[in-house]
């Protein structure tokens, strides 16, 4: 993954909601955050979809599948035979960027099996399957929620509070304070962006409360996952990114789907959007 990406200090928990067929319905990934507590615990549920996919990926989602079809592909999977082939085969590691629970496997029945430390170096398979990617701990086939692997070492994370921007980039007078602060943190802790929407003609862009922020996809839920955990101090009312909405008022949910608006910017795979108060 281009560019540094945010370390945090403490961990912490939080529930996110997924529509893969077959994926676990209720897991917890920790999450470490800042000093001042601001990152939650990330579930695996949610799996972010994720962008940065970099591996085979092992499942389509398009389509139904069948009970019986899932457990043909989980038993496959996971059978002794692919399994040693995989870890056989595996010759590429990866940063983790988060605190990462460890599943023995990638379905329902997984159990937690210990935990990754964040900017870690892990063995990776390759393969992939209902939002969670193998890793190789100990010589042993481990499951890790997608999107938080890296191919650099994550960057240490500047609060809010003692952020500036130093890429040239910029907001238009007039936008709201608490969007000069998003820009302001967002830039500091990922100075490769270089693009931010704010002012258009309608609804909370017109009013100056709302910005896009362009990102690639290994970047964009690293900076999803910032703003959330950051929303207080930056006065952030909800967020959106790649088909998935949190916002303050149902924190609780965590990560909730939204319906397929039929492209990549409608469906705000190619950038972070945040609305503030």
């Amino acid at each position: 993954m281009a560019g540094p990406l945010a370390l945090f200090a403490t961990a912490s928990v939080v529930s996110l909601g997924v529509a893969f067929t077959g994926a676990p319905a209720d897991e917890t990934v920790v999450a470490r955050t800042t000093a001042a507590d601001l990152r939650s615990a990330f579930a695996d549920s949610a799996a972010s979809p994720r962008p940065a996919q970099l591996r085979e990926e092992l499942v389509s989602r398009s389509g139904s599948r069948s009970g019986a079809e899932e457990k043909t592909k989980l038993e496959r999977v996971t059978s002794r035979q692919a399994v040693a082939k995989a870890i056989k085969k595996a010759d590429t590691k990866l940063w983790t960027t988060a605190a990462l629970n460890l599943w023995t496997e990638p379905g329902e029945k997984a159990k937690k099996v210990g935990v990754l430390d964040e900017a870690e170096k892990v063995l990776v398979t390759g393969r992939s399957l209902y939002g969670r990617d193998e890793v190789v701990v100990d010589g042993k086939a481990r499951w890790v929620t997608q999107g938080y692997l890296a191919d650099e070492k994550p960057a240490a994370v500047v609060a809010p509070a003692e952020a500036s921007c130093t890429n040239g980039t910029s907001v238009p007078s007039g936008v709201s304070p608490n969007i000069v602060a998003v820009h302001r943190a967002v830039c500091a802790n990922f100075p490769s962006i270089t693009t931010y929407g704010t002012f258009r003609s309608d609804g909370e862009h017109a009013q100056g409360i709302a910005v896009d922020i362009m990102v690639s996809p290994d970047l964009g839920w690293q900076v999803a996952e910032f703003v959330r955990e950051n929303y207080a101090d930056l006065g952030v009312n909800y967020i959106i990114y790649f088909r998935r909405i949190w916002s303050v008022e149902r924190g609780n949910e965590g990560w909730r789907a939204m319906e397929d608006r039929g492209s990549v910017t409608a469906n705000h795979e190619d950038h972070v959007h945040v609305t503030t108060y």
